[in-house]
């Protein structure tokens, strides 16, 4: 297959593909695969399929994929090609929960750019990376990536990635808990499939709706959270997005919890499960089991709560994810003082305070903890956060957090 042929058969596949075809664009776009002799169009395919298995969350395939893509972009000798498949091989490893190998591909990213494209994929590693430290609790380094992420998107006049990051903004404050900036971000990102999004895949406006239910359950607008839920799920039904129907699945399943409704809160429980244990989202199944958690701890059936807890524990320690393992001894702290249990409670209460330490989850003004529950909260430059209310009261002339490491004793 030669060079325009190659070219052809893509762009076939890429109109399959637009048009919901999605299996018969990936077999057009396998031949090419097998026929084609043309390294960059090659190039090219590979990165049609990486797409397509990432959005049916096929996230093994999409890995194999990035493998032979990094092999093609060496044969090409270009370093932009190179950065490109670096790339994809840590967004590969993002969504397989390998937090630690997507940072390693990021940094390795960073470090070969000199060329304009190069530069301009800058704020999608930045993006990727960043979702990667939220995924092992580092919130700083976190949303030092996101910002630098939106700096990128905002010089390129990127709306695409400008939405996406806002939709990583929102999971951010979600999980600290300042849930007017975890509706801000989403909200922004909905403004952005408005105003710009009429040739975007409607994956955009799904996504910015996701996260959007997610805050307004947090906020306790339920019926708000429904339907943008339900506009979620309807446009991931309709593109066969198994990730995210799953998530759906699982805000579903949370609004039920929080109306007190456990009969129906399970079974959504179950079906988010099952397509996130197919798909290999291990943080994702976390968050499930710590609602399943909290149902059986509303009917109190207490040693249920725990086993639902032990598999949890397994998951979070196996991913580094230190907010999972935070909430999973919050919970067993409540258990325990419940079943009178005192070795156990007094074990639990460490091993939070331990967590709470190592993840700086604290306002380093007042000293209180940050995540706990419902606050408004500023970062500094540094993108050390603290509460709002702490900035105002006492200003800063630097950043106290930073104060601190910087007198830090140093090895003698």
């Amino acid at each position: 297959m030669g060079q325009d042929q190659t070219k052809h058969q893509i762009e076939k596949g890429l109109h399959l593909y637009q048009s919901n075809q999605t299996e018969k664009a990936l077999r057009v776009w396998m031949r090419v695969l097998e026929k084609s002799a043309d390294p960059a169009g090659r190039f090219r395919v590979l990165g049609c399929l990486i797409t397509a298995h990432a959005e049916m969350g096929r996230y093994k395939d999409m890995l194999k994929f990035a493998v032979v893509q990094i092999d093609t972009a060496r044969e090409l000798e270009d370093p932009d090609y190179l950065t490109e498949s670096y790339l994809n091989l840590a967004r590969s490893n993002e969504k397989l929960c390998e937090f630690q190998k997507t940072i390693s591909y990021c940094k390795t990213c960073l470090n070969m750019q000199g060329t304009t494209v190069s530069l301009q994929l800058n704020g999608q590693v930045s993006l990727s990376m960043g979702n990667a430290f939220l995924g092992l609790s580092i919130f700083q380094k976190a949303l030092e990536c996101f910002e630098k992420a939106l700096r990128y998107a905002h010089n390129n006049d990127d709306k695409m990635l400008e939405c996406r990051v806002c939709c990583s903004l929102g999971n951010f404050y979600t999980q600290i808990k300042d849930y007017e900036k975890a509706l801000f971000f989403p909200c922004k990102a909905a403004e952005l499939v408005n105003d710009y999004g009429k040739g975007w895949s409607l994956k955009y406006r799904a996504m910015s709706q996701y996260h959007m239910a997610v805050a307004y359950r947090k906020l306790g607008r339920l019926a708000d959270a429904m339907d943008c839920c339900e506009e979620s799920m309807k446009i991931a039904l309709q593109h066969g997005d198994r990730p995210l129907q799953a998530l759906c699945l699982l805000c579903f399943a949370d609004i039920h919890r929080s109306r007190k409704d456990v009969q129906t809160a399970f079974p959504r429980y179950d079906s988010s499960m099952s397509i996130m244990t197919e798909i290999g989202n291990r943080l994702g199944l976390v968050q499930v089991l710590l609602g399943v958690t909290k149902c059986w701890m509303i009917q109190k059936e207490l040693d249920k709560a725990l086993e639902s807890i032990e598999k949890a524990q397994e998951l979070a320690e196996g991913l580094g994810n230190k907010l999972g393992l935070l909430k999973l001894h919050c919970l067993c702290e409540r258990i325990y003082r419940t079943k009178e249990q005192q070795r156990e409670l007094r074990d639990h209460v460490v091993k939070f305070h331990e967590c709470v330490e190592e993840m700086e989850l604290y306002c380093g003004m007042c000293g209180e903890s940050i995540g706990e529950k419902n606050n408004q909260l500023q970062a500094l430059p540094c993108s050390h956060f603290f509460h709002l209310k702490c900035l105002q009261t006492n200003g800063t002339r630097g950043c106290p957090n930073c104060r601190r490491l910087s007198v830090k004793p140093g090895y003698v």
